[in-house]
């Protein structure tokens, strides 16, 4: 929306790979140019919820896989090793768990998965609400190559039970040992407030490390990439509502969540909603090559 490229609800990020794709490609290379190790495909609001039903029955696939190319040239033109992270979304409505329904949502994620397989490097099931939902994308996983990131998305603070927790109140240590052990690579928290994700490093942490005492979670990182936009109400679903971007979540702000990130165990830094690439160059400046890079 920034650079001009058509938004609005509920189409969301995937209208500009409707209408106009060449936006999409100069995202990724910005982001690339900014210094991102990772880019995600524009695949996010490529489901039904997004898009309504019919398009995504006619369209659908095509979309997902051009959102695929599109990643997969821009991180080959790159300066630098970038890798394509097959972004797959909350199919039912993001931050709400409880309108998940594995049976509305299990065709709707094979579909994206078929589409965008030729093109990433790693999936990343992002915005994640609850454990149901990742239990359901380790399951249409199975058989890929590629590995598997998965990324929550926490409760805010207004709103939360106590301890870190899922936006489904499921707290944060179950649900990092479940998707271990279901084989993902890497834990992180995503599209929340930056307020709330250092607890929830430290529990995954904790957790982790316990678990590879015992053997049962070797390799497996951790990492954030917090929006920069005012806290949502409980019931609103991601279609539902624009936000102001916030004043206090400039670079330099964000520069400070993610080196605290990393001192409470962080291996993988980047950015979710309203974080530009201005943010990522400002981190890649400060901090280095020491971690990836998300976008």
């Amino acid at each position: 929306m920034r650079i001009g490229a058509p938004f609005r609800q509920p189409e969301w990020s995937a209208l500009a790979l409707i209408e106009a794709p060449e936006y999409v490609t100069q995202v990724h290379r910005r982001y690339i140019h900014a210094g991102a190790e990772v880019i995600t495909t524009n695949s996010y609001a490529v489901v039904p919820f997004h898009i309504g039903m019919r398009r995504f029955g006619r369209d659908g696939a095509a979309l997902a896989a051009l959102a695929g190319k599109l990643a997969r040239a821009a991180a080959d033109e790159a300066p630098h090793r970038a890798q394509v992270a097959g972004s797959l979304p909350p199919v039912c409505g993001s931050y709400r768990p409880d309108l998940f329904d594995a049976i509305v949502a299990r065709p709707v994620l094979q579909q994206l998965v078929h589409a965008l397989e030729p093109y990433v490097d790693l999936w990343l099931s992002e915005t994640v609400s609850s454990e149901a939902e990742m239990v359901l994308m380790a399951e249409v996983l199975a058989g890929t190559t590629q590995p598997w990131w998965v990324s929550y998305t926490l409760a805010d603070q207004a709103t939360r039970l106590p301890g870190a927790r899922l936006r489904s109140g499921e707290p944060v240590g179950a649900a990092v040992t479940h998707a271990a052990r279901r084989g993902a690579r890497a834990v992180l928290f995503n599209c929340c407030q930056p307020e709330v994700i250092g607890e929830a490093l430290v529990a995954a942490k904790r957790t982790l490390d316990a678990a590879r005492a015992a053997h049962a979670a070797e390799g497996v990182r951790v990492g954030a990439y917090a929006n920069a936009f005012e806290s949502q109400t409980a019931t609103a679903s991601a279609n539902a509502e624009l936000h102001e971007l916030r004043a206090d979540l400039g670079p330099t702000e964000y520069l400070s969540w993610a080196q605290q990130w990393l001192a409470e165990g962080a291996d993988i830094i980047g950015g979710c909603c309203g974080v530009g690439p201005e943010h990522i160059a400002l981190i890649r400046d400060v901090l280095g090559r020491c971690p990836p890079l998300v976008s």
